[in-house]
């Protein structure tokens, strides 16, 4: 239901997180590597044919001039989510973010924070829930959750004594 695609085999340790979201979320997913730079064909082949093979989100990541989420978003109607990845040849990240926070009119990509992945994946499910009661009720849940994990974390920094 979910495509995470990436440019470079070594982007996956952080779209990996994007995935591990999905699965606990019970959103299925593909993943594959497409370079936009690299292997065009393969990258307009992904996006072209990506509604027509059941996929309702492209979460695409990817580093140095991060231009990947952009092109896949010109080629489809699906939504697409960028994760800037911080890789080896990046300028700390940075040019990987206003890559993919800057797409011109009529070309939108949701975009999360540098090497983001698990709010990528969060977000697609999201979007998914919107018409998945299934994945809704999950993200309820997920919701209710980190709710909880605050409270907790509430009651300890309450129950430490004040330095």
């Amino acid at each position: 239901m979910v495509g995470i695609i990436m440019g470079s085999l070594s982007d996956r340790s952080v779209m990996q997180e994007a995935a591990d979201i999905l699965t606990e979320l019970g959103v299925a997913w593909e993943m594959d590597i497409v370079s936009a730079h690299r292997t065009p064909e393969k990258m307009v082949d992904y996006a072209k044919s990506a509604r027509d093979r059941g996929l309702k989100v492209i979460i695409a990541g990817a580093g140095g001039a991060a231009h990947l989420p952009g092109m896949v978003a010109s080629l489809t109607i699906l939504p697409v989510i960028g994760v800037p990845v911080k890789s080896s040849n990046s300028i700390d990240g940075w040019d990987s973010v206003l890559s993919i926070l800057q797409m011109p009119s009529g070309v939108p990509v949701a975009t999360v924070a540098l090497n983001g992945a698990r709010n990528a994946g969060i977000l697609a499910a999201q979007i998914v829930g919107t018409s998945d009661e299934a994945v809704a009720r999950k993200l309820l849940q997920y919701k209710e959750e980190l709710k909880d994990k605050v409270a907790d974390m509430s009651r300890q920094l309450s129950a430490t004594p004040n330095p």
